[in-house]
């Protein structure tokens, strides 16, 4: 069963599949989740600060925020908290390059039910669907590829190029059902975080 207030957080490459995964889990998941991450604060922005190069400027670049997306981006953990306080399921995406970005989903998840799941994929084939896609901006999967898992620790770990987005998310459902509680999340915040 799965306990009121959990947190999924899909943390991968942009192109990594966390958005395709993000609906399949919420198709099947009872209680229901609510998606609450990166691209749905993003586009709360007004629209000005969606346009280039005012995206560089202030939110930042695929690696390296802004002022902005700093400030964003810890907005959207205090809320994905305070909605599992409340007892409301969460499944959020994120692409976790930034070390402060982790310490605090540390800090502030560690004491709730949220699970960190690393979402994988090639860096060949992040950089071949980025291209095919059309709607992102050409190098960011490359860029965030070395560093986005840099933290090393999840509680599970699914492989977008091996597992269909059905497989993928099975497998993350079984990890929700079983009897371990998940804990990379307070093993990040005990340990020293780079």
């Amino acid at each position: 069963m799965i306990r009121p207030g959990t947190i999924l957080i899909l943390n991968g490459a942009s192109s990594s599949g966390k958005t395709t995964l993000l609906r399949e889990l919420q198709n099947r998941l009872d209680p229901p989740f609510l998606e609450a991450g990166i691209d749905k604060f993003i586009w709360m922005l007004p629209k000005r600060y969606l346009d280039r190069p005012l995206w560089d400027d202030v939110l930042g670049l695929a690696v390296q925020p802004g002022e902005t997306g700093r400030w964003l981006f810890s907005g959207m953990h205090h809320a994905i908290a305070a909605l599992s306080r409340q007892g409301i399921c969460v499944v959020a995406d994120h692409v976790l390059v930034e070390p402060c970005w982790v310490a605090q989903c540390a800090e502030l998840f560690h004491e709730l039910p949220a699970y960190l799941v690393g979402v994988r994929c090639p860096r060949d084939v992040l950089i071949e669907r980025e291209r095919s896609r059309q709607d992102r901006t050409l190098g960011q999967a490359a860029a965030q590829f070395p560093i986005v898992h840099a933290h090393g620790l999840y509680d599970v770990e699914v492989d977008t190029s091996e597992c269909s987005p059905a497989e993928c998310a099975e497998k993350i459902t079984q990890r929700l059902h079983d009897s371990q509680p998940p804990s990379a999340l307070k093993n990040l915040l005990s340990s020293s975080i780079p």
